[in-house]
Parts: C-alpha cells; sequence; structure tokens
C-alpha cells in the first residue's frame, strides 16, 4: 500500500535531485468516434477529447501541490488516426482537418501535446494509412501541439520497406514545411519498430486498441537522482553498482505509482502504466549521459559505453518492475541529443557519433531520437538510417525509433535551438555513400525466423 510517507522519503531528490513526473498521459479510444462525414467526426472527437480530458491538467497540477512532486507535462494520447479517418478521409487534406481537431481539443484542455497522429504498417499500408502519411507535413506545420508517429516494422511481421522510403520523403517535407522554425517539425514526429501501445512519452505516444476506453499512464524520469547514487558507490564493484541502481529505480517507480493511482482516483479513470524512463533535460545535472561517464567513461562513445549503457537500462528495469506491478510503456534509458546536455558535450568533444549512437541503441529504451543532421541530407539516407534502427529492433524484439532532424539550411557544425525540453543541438555528420538503390527496390523484408513461435 503506498503512502504519503514514500513521498516524503524522496524529498531530497525532488528538491536536490531533479525527479520528477515527466508526464501524466491519459489515453483516449476514439473508435466509437468514427463516422463516414468528416465534419460529424471531427465533431465527435473534439467533444469526446474535451470531455474526458477537461480536468487532465487542473487534476495533474493539484497533485502536485498535494505531494510536492513537480509533474512537467499533461498530455493526451488517441488511438492511431489512420484507423478513425479510413472511412471519412479520402486524402492528405482531410486527414489535416482531423489534425486541426486535435489541436483545437489540445489546446482547449490546456495539455502540452496530443499524440496519437499515427499509422501501424508493419506490414501494409491502407489507402487511409497512406494518405495520412502524406499529410504529415503539413498537419505538423499548421498544428502547435500534435505529435505523429509512424511504425513501420515489428518482429512479429517484418520491415516494410515501402513505408520506409515513403517516411524518408515525409521526414525530409516536414523539415522543409517548418524550416522558419529550424525544423522543428520533425521533433513531433518519428518512426517505429515494435511501437507499444502505452507508452506515454511524446512523439510516439498513441493509445492503443487493446486499452480501455480511457486510461492513465504514467511518466517518471530521474537521471538526476541515479547520477547522484552513483556518486556514493565510486571505486565499488559492479555488484554494489548494480544493486545501487536498482534501488534507487525502485524509489523513483514508487513516486510514479502514488502519483499514477491518485490521478486515477480523482479523474475516476483506470490506471494503466508506469513508464520508468530515465528521461533526460538539457539541464546540467540531469542527464544519462553523465549517469554513464559516472560508471567510469570518460565520454559517452569511449569503449564501453554500450555495455555500460545495457547495465544501466538492465538494472533501472529491475528496479522498476519490483516497485509497480503495471511497468510498461518504453521504461529504460533514453539517449536523446538535443536533450542531454552531456550527450551534447560528447557530440562537440567528437566522441560520439551516429554509428555509435545507433550500436547503443541496441541495448537503450528507444532509438536514434531529437538528433540534428544537415538539411541536405537526402530523402534515401533518411530512409536508410530508418531501415537500419528498424532492423536492430526487429531482429531484437525490442523497440526503436528514429527522430532525426534534417535542419534545412543547417550544415554540420552548426548549432541548432529547439527550446523548452527540447533543447539544442549540434548538427550531425551521416554517412554521405548513396543507398538509394537498396531502399528503392520495395517490397518487405520478411520477419526474422524466430518470430515463428506459435
Amino acid at each position: 500500500m503506498l503512502n504519503l510517507f514514500e513521498v516524503i522519503e524522496t524529498n531530497n531528490m525532488i528538491e536536490h535531485e531533479r525527479l520528477d513526473v515527466r508526464t501524466i498521459t491519459m489515453g483516449i479510444s476514439l473508435l466509437d468516434c468514427c463516422d463516414s462525414d468528416l465534419n460529424k467526426l471531427n465533431e465527435k472527437i473534439y467533444e469526446k477529447i474535451t470531455k474526458y480530458a477537461s480536468k487532465l491538467v487542473e487534476t495533474g497540477e493539484s497533485i502536485a501541490r498535494d505531494f510536492g512532486v513537480p509533474i512537467v507535462n499533461k498530455r493526451i494520447s488517441v488511438t492511431p488516426i489512420g484507423l478513425i479517418g479510413g472511412c471519412a478521409c479520402k486524402s492528405p487534406k482531410d486527414f489535416v482537418t482531423i489534425a486541426k481537431t486535435l489541436d483545437r481539443a489540445a489546446n482547449k484542455v490546456g495539455v502540452n501535446f496530443i499524440g496519437g497522429y499515427s499509422a501501424l504498417v508493419s506490414k501494409g499500408m491502407t489507402a487511409a494509412d497512406e494518405n495520412l502519411i502524406r499529410s504529415i507535413p503539413e498537419a505538423l506545420a499548421c498544428t502547435e501541439r500534435v505529435c505523429s508517429s509512424v511504425n513501420v516494422a515489428s518482429t512479429r511481421t517484418g520491415l516494410n520497406m515501402d513505408a520506409v522510403r515513403l517516411m524518408g520523403e515525409v521526414v525530409l517535407e516536414t523539415a522543409k514545411a517548418t524550416s522558419k522554425q529550424d525544423s522543428l517539425g520533425c521533433a513531433k514526429l518519428v518512426v517505429f519498430c515494435n511501437a507499444p501501445d502505452d507508452n506515454p512519452f511524446m512523439a510516439g505516444a498513441f493509445h492503443g486498441v487493446t486499452e480501455e476506453d480511457a486510461i492513465i499512464n504514467v511518466g517518471v524520469s530521474g537521471p538526476g537522482v541515479v547520477k547522484v547514487a552513483l556518486e556514493k558507490a565510486r571505486g565499488e564493484n559492479f555488484e554494489v553498482l548494480c544493486e545501487t541502481i536498482k534501488k534507487t529505480a525502485f524509489k523513483i517507480t514508487r513516486v510514479g505509482q502514488l502519483v499514477a493511482q491518485e490521478a486515477s482516483k480523482r479523474l475516476g479513470i483506470p490506471f494503466g502504466i508506469i513508464d520508468l524512463s530515465l528521461a533526460p533535460t538539457p539541464a546540467v545535472g540531469d542527464s544519462v549521459a553523465e549517469i554513464l561517464e559516472e560508471i567510469g567513461l570518460e565520454r559517452v562513445g569511449a569503449p564501453g559505453t554500450t555495455a555500460a549503457l545495457a547495465m544501466l537500462n538492465d538494472q533501472v528495469k529491475k528496479g522498476g518492475v519490483m516497485a509497480s506491478s503495471y511497468v510498461g510503456g518504453l521504461s529504460g534509458a533514453f539517449i536523446p541529443v538535443s536533450e542531454d546536455q552531456g550527450m551534447i558535450d560528447a557530440v562537440t568533444a567528437q566522441a560520439l557519433t551516429i554509428e555509435k549512437l545507433e550500436a547503443m541503441t541496441c541495448v537503450c529504451s528507444v532509438g536514434l531520437d531529437m538528433i540534428a543532421i544537415p538539411g541536405d541530407t537526402s530523402a534515401s539516407t533518411i530512409s536508410g538510417i530508418i531501415a537500419d534502427e528498424a532492423a536492430i529492433g526487429m531482429i531484437n524484439q525490442k523497440t526503436t525509433a528514429v527522430r532525426v532532424i534534417p535542419v534545412i539550411g543547417k550544415k554540420v557544425g552548426d548549432t541548432v535551438e529547439f527550446g523548452g525540453l527540447l533543447g539544442y543541438a549540434p548538427v550531425m555528420p551521416v554517412n554521405r555513400f548513396s543507398c538509394e538503390k537498396f531502399v528503392n527496390r520495395g517490397g518487405r523484408i520478411p520477419a526474422p525466423i524466430h518470430s515463428f513461435k506459435n
């Protein structure tokens, strides 16, 4: 049974070590909003979101005051719009109207972001899926709070290379459509393999079709807390190191569990999962890179980085699952470049490259995240990056993702400012050799043999 004492015990973490609840995300099913009339569809979507989430922000703020736990974001995720809009939307323009409706609803209830402008195309694309995907550049350019994701691969179905090729083009078009904002639209677009149905973090959150009508998922973050704990274990062996990480992750997760259960009770909506992800911010002392360096690396990217990250990710999960029966989402360590000052410093020092980041994604929670690349990068090269990352997820039965930002007008060595939690990033070089013939083959890379488990 959770009680207030457990929050008081972590008060020092909150005040001095940057522990926070990164997000309370309300998942809302829009399956009952489907309609062949586009205007009626939009009306139903707006009415349901504003009805269910009307008190989400107010509730999050009241819990933060009552328990003294910072709750940084309040967000909404909805059923993938590629499924909801299929009957009414006959063109990309039609889907854009839904994006505007989502944005209007998010603005009405006051949430930071709304996710679920999404398509699930790991095996093939319907006409509706393709129309939604082609609408993404305009949708993200004309909205403020809408986030988009596309799942192009899974361990069970394989890798849809037609979707991969299209997403390379869409990422580049999104960059161009938001070029006046340093291609910020790409920061709200993520391409997945094995996307989870209950992820509370943006930009990849959507409400899975197997979920309840509405659900509360909470994402907790505490890289600063873990770093401070590890400082007390300097010089100790790996057994002590691992125990320290597990115990710290346990305490962090218990705070999230309390907040999630309280939000569920006050809103009258079932509790879903706790996502324990070490999600950094640009603030000094709130960095996954600094944790890895505390473990013993001179800089992230040095030999041993992947092993250190694998250990960190595993121990975080082990500690988390002991603290809550419902740990889900992504849960582990995020390694976004722009959102982590230690990662930025490692890139600037030339210790960290995209290739090393790709190796690290084999053992982290997500993938290539918030990486600024030159604006003249070709669509086929972006598709190749997506294909590589999706292959890692497909073969290793894990979630991987790509959120790269080809910043129009920027070149290697330049810096781009995104602001807020998105931070800033140095533009990183990409391999300039072409993969165009590979990407343009079309079709599907089959699922791995170990996917056949019936």
